[in-house]
């Protein structure tokens, strides 16, 4: 009889072909999807291509140039050319061209190409966010990626998993992003090392989908190996007409064995920002001290889809900009970015003084589309705030939600939504 397993567990042994796996047991996989983009994937391709010259399928793997695209200057042009040039030549199916593209982990849900039980890699640390549809994800390197195109499987550790456990509802103003804040806040950037965080408890039933993407994505700044949702009716709604291919869900064992639970009542949570330089450093936004602004970031692949941008409109409609500040927002995916045109978003954007970019990584890592000068300050959507990380050595990058940051914008400085009058 197996033992009782955990989704992550579960998920691992249907993939090794075991009855069942434990926590610290050595397995390999097989991959049903593997992700790279436009840093990560050169260097895989080059050693790809010291292994063999045949992938092992040409539909399981994922292409997306996000991270320096529109290319920047000539070294990203020439590593999104090679990029371009591994897909055509190996005829990859899923390979998104700039025009077509988005932040990969805004794409990949939004596309379909990710579903519940399935076991994802991607070289980029963030690819955790498609545990918010019952999937197994995680980030690796880019040589695991290489060999991983090569034979479509991989060898991993089976992690213990940490059990939290959602209750209440969120009250206004508050977001996913606030929930995976308050979390890391409790338990540190290194309290799940390792581990999985397995979200469960009638609170789940409370939050989106794009909550959920919210929350798994930033499952990594806790140190976590993946972040995963129970499969409910909200996951099934999102998948619906989007995954065309078969899939199936896994639950937890009742009697599933948990290095610990955390509970969070939702109800009690208010606005956050996690202040520099660590995604733990979390303080209630009424908290903070006034603190003058340089710069907003709305976007990522936290918080770069349609209900992100929704909220920061709201937020931004008939307001200014202050003047000290720069306001950049960023559409996750060329569908959110049509959808806020649509929506009317992007004109409330440029009528309120921010400019709206094409979809791209840009800031979040220092890349372009927003770097900081020394001794400037940012309020960021974005998933790390580590010293550096969005420019210069001595700036500094504030985590919120698309309501602090969108609130921030108009006051030149932390703000809450309430703040603003909305």
């Amino acid at each position: 009889m197996a033992r009782p397993m955990t989704m992550t567990e579960k998920i691992f042994a249907a993939h090794a072909g075991l009855k069942d796996v434990q926590p610290g047991q050595l397995i390999k996989a097989k991959l049903d999807v593997v992700l790279g983009n436009d840093i990560t994937a050169p260097p895989a391709i080059k050693e790809f291509e010291q292994i063999t010259d045949t992938v092992f399928d040409k539909d399981k793997i994922v292409l997306v140039p996000d991270h320096f695209t529109p290319n920047k200057d000539i070294k990203s042009a020439e590593m999104a050319k090679t990029v371009r040039e591994f897909a055509r030549k190996h005829n990859i199916t899923h390979y998104f061209e700039v025009g077509r593209m988005g932040i990969e982990h805004v794409l990949l849900p939004e596309q379909g190409l990710v579903a519940p039980g399935e076991v994802i890699i991607g070289a980029d640390s963030h690819t955790c966010t498609y545990g918010a549809v019952g999937a197994f994800a995680t980030g690796v390197g880019s040589t695991d990626m290489a060999c991983a195109m090569a034979t479509g499987e991989t060898w991993f550790k089976v992690p213990a998993s940490i059990k939290v456990k959602l209750i209440g509802k969120l009250a206004k103003w508050v977001t996913g992003k606030d929930v995976i804040l308050k979390l890391i806040g409790l338990i540190g950037v290194d309290g799940a090392r390792y581990q999985s965080l397995e979200f469960c408890g009638e609170g789940v039933a409370d939050l989106t989908m794009t909550d959920r993407l919210t929350i798994a994505n930033m499952a990594i700044e806790a140190g976590a190996k993946n972040g995963i949702f129970p499969v409910d009716s909200v996951t099934e709604n999102y998948l619906q007409d989007r995954v065309k291919k078969a899939y199936t869900t896994v639950a937890a064992d009742p009697d599933a064995e948990y290095v610990r639970m955390v509970t969070i009542d939702l109800s009690k949570l208010t606005p956050v920002v996690a202040l520099p330089h660590l995604p733990e450093n979390v303080w209630p936004v009424n908290e903070v001290d006034f603190t003058p602004i340089n710069q907003v970031v709305i976007g990522s692949c936290t918080n770069g889809r349609i209900e992100d941008l929704a909220q920061a409109a709201s937020i931004l409609a008939g307001r200014q900009v202050h003047k000290d500040v720069r306001a950049i927002v960023i559409p996750g995916s060329q569908e959110v970015y049509l959808e806020a045109v649509k929506l009317g978003y992007v004109e409330t954007f440029i009528k309120a003084g921010a400019v709206v970019s094409t979809p791209t990584c840009g800031p979040c890592l220092g890349g372009h589309m927003g770097i900081l000068a020394k001794g400037e300050r940012a309020v960021a959507t974005t998933n790390r705030n580590f010293r550096g990380r969005m420019g210069h050595v001595d700036s500094e990058v504030y985590l919120a939600s698309p309501l602090v940051a969108a609130a921030s914008a108009v006051l030149g400085r932390i703000a809450g939504p309430e703040e603003v009058g909305a």
